[in-house]
């Protein structure tokens, strides 16, 4: 007999049983079917245990269960899948636009009666634009205010190549010490020097700017 279901789901059937998990086709979340002890294979576990304490033909009738439980696995399995399906589809609600089979606590409108993807939840997503409004208004109004305010980007400067010999962080342009490691900087180390208010680079040992005439110390 042909079987209909959720495409979604996952066999976990193994010697002893049968047992299957079905899927919502949406969100993934599932239900696992109530496992149904197979006769076949349980009598081949008793046979085998048997056998790995006695041998001999006990061992034998063991390897008989397995060829034998191969034989009606076709039949057993789908018996069990059925019976898997009668107990788990009252769980999910097909969509008739889509043909989806979704869970009707998560992914199904009632409202409509077809699933949230074909009739989303108007509900849900006035909520969920009014956020993302919110964060695009919130970008925006950060992009419109000076947040550079009060940072004086010449004295933030880097000298390139200057690096302190222990640690290795980099230093100021006018660094004595290095910030990370406390070890003094050489003279010849730190690197050129910018002024304060026009960023010109100043000469070495020059006590003022030559471009704004503003004090180097």
């Amino acid at each position: 007999m042909a079987q209909s279901f959720t495409r979604n789901y996952s066999d976990h059937s193994n010697d002893n049983g049968y047992q299957f998990e079905f899927f919502c086709d949406k969100c993934g979340n599932g239900h696992r079917s109530a496992f149904q002890t197979s006769g076949i294979g349980l009598a081949s576990s008793v046979a085998k245990a048997a056998g790995s304490i006695f041998g001999g033909a006990l061992s034998g009738v063991g390897w008989g269960a397995d060829h034998m439980k191969d034989a009606l696995r076709g039949p057993a399995w789908d018996t069990a899948f059925q019976k898997a399906i009668e107990e788990c589809r009252p769980r999910f609600r097909q969509c008739t636009r889509c043909g989806k089979w979704v869970c009707p606590e998560v992914c199904w409108n009632h409202s409509r009666g077809l699933c949230e993807e074909c009739a989303p939840d108007l509900h849900e997503q006035a909520a969920a634009i009014q956020s993302q409004v919110a964060v695009e208004q919130a970008w925006e109004k950060a992009r419109s205010a000076d947040q550079m305010r009060g940072f004086d980007i010449v004295n933030q400067q880097v000298a390139v190549g200057a690096r302190c010999s222990k640690c290795q962080a980099g230093l100021a342009a006018d660094a004595r010490f290095c910030a990370q490691c406390g070890t003094p900087v050489p003279a010849a180390s730190t690197g050129p020097k910018f002024c304060a208010g026009c960023g010109t680079q100043l000469a070495a040992g020059s006590r003022f700017c030559a471009q704004c005439g503003r004090p180097s110390s």
